[in-house]
């Protein structure tokens, strides 16, 4: 396993070979920030194939949303550096550049010849001012850029006057980010016997919106509440709640106290596979675009909640049959289908397009620089 997805004791300078000491510190170096949960899924066989490519890789993540313990998860080798500081501006905005100057010291040591993220604002920042170019990967076009990156990588879907880049600078990859790493995706049984949920009865994953994020919109919030109180009265249906933050989950705690007391609402209490979770559930519903791109990249009935501007992506999957759009109270009667779903999985591939796509991008990237940079001596 390449060394980034292990985390084992450091090798000693005395037992590594001159030659290879000397190639491992002179091979071209790529920084991977982890600013959000659903970048250390799909990072992961990013790293592990830039890794088998001769590249250094190095990763930092945010301390907030689970990062830290899905990184754990993942057995990545990552620097913790900065946190999340709620949903006011100001102090969104200080955090952002007080991160960046954090994040600084790393880049600095390790010498990135390129910093990729699926939009970090923070990396985007430092990277700029420290002059390294910048890829973004991105899937949703109404994200807010604060600095123009180098290099985008965007879906196919998305057309290239969605997206605010140079010409000759925007790149695309086939389907879907989740079909990263979803193809290799096996479920592993007994997490319904963990959560002490009954086969018998219908499990719901439920996704809160993201009420943090610049793009929330408070008819996501109606939807969620509406959407719990419809699920109540249901009493075949058990819950799985996956809050965003400690924050958020007291919150919906101190709004449905009897729902938790009767175990109708589960908060796992600990950190699990999303995509297993996702896969042992008849059905999700998600405020947040990642967990409901996974479950139709799954094939899991999925009905998304967000109602800030929908993408082209979740477009694509609505029109295509994949995803439900929820637009209003009143459709979560008639357009929920809660009935147990036969999870016999059909065979997939593992290889995926998308995957060898965007690291042929980013080595074709990387070649073209090392193309053009002067002579390292020994």
């Amino acid at each position: 396993m390449p060394q980034s997805l292990a985390k084992t004791e450091e090798l000693s300078e005395q037992s590594i070979e001159p030659s290879s000491a000397f190639h491992r510190s002179h091979a071209q170096c790529v920084w991977i920030d982890l600013d959000n949960s659903p970048h250390v899924p799909f990072f992961a066989p990013i790293v592990e194939q830039l890794e088998r490519s001769g590249y250094r890789v190095l990763i930092t993540a945010r301390d907030c949303f689970q990062v830290c313990d899905l990184a754990d998860l993942y057995k990545l080798n990552y620097r913790r550096v900065g946190h999340h500081n709620g949903k006011n501006r100001v102090l969104k905005l200080a955090g952002l550049c007080w991160r960046a100057l954090q994040l600084a010291p790393e880049a600095l040591r390790q010498k990135p010849v390129l910093a990729v993220s699926h939009g970090s604002r923070s990396q985007s920042l430092i990277a700029s001012a420290l002059g390294i170019p910048t890829v973004i990967i991105g899937d949703y076009e109404f994200a807010r850029v604060l600095i123009q990156p180098t290099w985008f990588i965007t879906p196919e879907i998305i057309p290239d006057t969605n997206i605010s880049g140079r010409q000759g600078h925007i790149l695309k990859y086939p389907g879907i980010k989740e079909d990263v790493y979803v193809p290799a995706f096996k479920p592993l049984p007994g997490i319904l016997e963990r959560l002490g949920i009954d086969a018998r009865d219908v499990l719901v994953l439920v996704r809160p919106p993201a009420t943090e994020a610049h793009y929330h919109r408070p008819e996501s919030d109606e939807l969620f509440e509406a959407a719990l109180n419809f699920l109540a009265t249901k009493p075949h249906v058990r819950i799985v709640l996956l809050p965003r933050n400690e924050r958020q989950a007291a919150s919906i705690r101190a709004r449905w106290p009897s729902l938790f007391s009767t175990g109708q609402i589960i908060v796992p209490n600990e950190v699990v596979d999303g995509l297993n979770l996702i896969w042992y559930s008849d059905l999700v519903i998600s405020g947040g675009g990642t967990m409901n791109r996974e479950a139709a990249a799954l094939g899991v009935p999925v009905y998304s909640i967000f109602r800030g501007q929908i993408g082209a992506v979740d477009r694509y999957l609505a029109a295509t049959g994949r995803m439900t759009l929820i637009e209003g109270i009143e459709e979560l009667e008639t357009k929920l289908d809660l009935v147990k779903r036969d999870r016999r999985m059909a065979i997939r591939a593992s290889h995926s397009p998308a995957l060898a796509t965007i690291v042929n991008h980013l080595t074709s990237i990387l070649e073209r620089k090392r193309a053009t940079a002067p002579p390292v001596s020994a």
